[in-house]
């Protein structure tokens, strides 16, 4: 892994406050990407263990073959050392320890591959999904391809984060999208949201209440990967995946990796309770199942 040797300004944290998302520009290098796409082949191919919703490839089917066969690949870095290697690369260190403070830590990845026809993910608010006490939930958006309209870039709706308002949720049947549940309600309009085109290589960090979405890989052939992780301050409660019998003022979900800083609950131990799986691409038709979000 290179060193980073971006330094995030003032002006940065400040846009990032202010319209709930960041662009950090070649964080990555070529080679970095390039690991992680190779990465990513052997993930897809079953060459890094079981993952639920894979099955091992034949030695016969080509990459391509493989790689077209999945949207996205839930908690990665259970299994491959390289993409928990990534959850702490240095540009996302210093990025999240500017815009969340210095004790940082990771509770999920997923690894979107997201080849040319397959379905995009409707308005949605991670903080939906993944709740903090205060809401600190960041997103690291890590392009393995260039990111475009015709690929099914990142949209966000710019301030939209900045009420701390989790809008409605429900179920559609837009096959433009996948299974998971869409956002509804909100006081804007697709005319308020941008596209988010980046070269590989680039990371978009954004808050978890931010809308966003991304919409169909409409391009002839390819792919748009992205390994996304999520983060929050370690500093906080983490009431996710709750229990029966728990309570959910207190309750803290300690599947984590420390990036930076203490953890001030490491007296709770560490628990690996999360698995590798194969999210629905509803290109088929949704099978509901209340579990399988983000």
């Amino acid at each position: 892994m290179t060193t980073f040797t971006s330094v995030l300004s003032p002006a940065d944290v400040a846009f990032y406050h202010e319209n709930g998302y960041l662009i950090v520009e070649n964080a990555l290098s070529p080679a970095e990407v390039e690991e992680l796409r190779a990465e990513t082949t052997a993930l897809c191919r079953g060459e890094r263990g079981d993952i639920r919703g894979v099955e091992p490839a034949d030695p016969d089917e080509s990459d391509d073959d493989v790689l077209r066969r999945y949207l996205c690949i839930h908690f990665p870095h259970k299994l491959s050392e390289v993409m928990y290697r990534y959850l702490a690369h240095p540009a996302i260190v210093e990025t999240l320890t500017g815009v969340i403070g210095p004790n940082v830590k990771c509770m999920q990845s997923m690894l979107f591959i997201k080849a040319a026809g397959k379905p995009g993910q409707a308005w949605h608010q991670d903080e939906d999904f993944i709740p903090t006490r205060d809401r600190s939930l960041t997103g690291g958006w890590i392009a393995l391809d260039d990111a475009t309209v015709q690929n099914g870039c990142l949209w966000v709706i710019p301030g939209s984060h900045k009420r701390g308002i989790l809008w409605p949720q429900k179920d559609h049947d837009n096959r433009e999208f996948d299974c998971t549940i869409e956002s509804v309600g909100f006081p804007y309009t697709d005319a308020d949201s941008i596209p988010v085109e980046v070269k590989a290589g680039a990371i978009v960090f954004f808050n978890g209440y931010l809308l966003h979405r991304s919409l169909k890989n409409r391009a002839k052939s390819g792919y748009r990967r992205v390994l996304v992780n999520h983060y929050m301050n370690a500093d906080s409660l983490l009431p996710w995946r709750l229990q029966p019998g728990d309570r959910a003022a207190i309750a803290d979900f300690r599947d984590i990796v420390m990036i930076a800083g203490e953890d001030a609950y490491a007296y709770k131990g560490i628990e690996d309770v999360g698995g590798a799986h194969v999210r629905p691409s509803g290109e088929g038709g949704c099978i509901k199942n209340p579990g399988e979000k983000k």
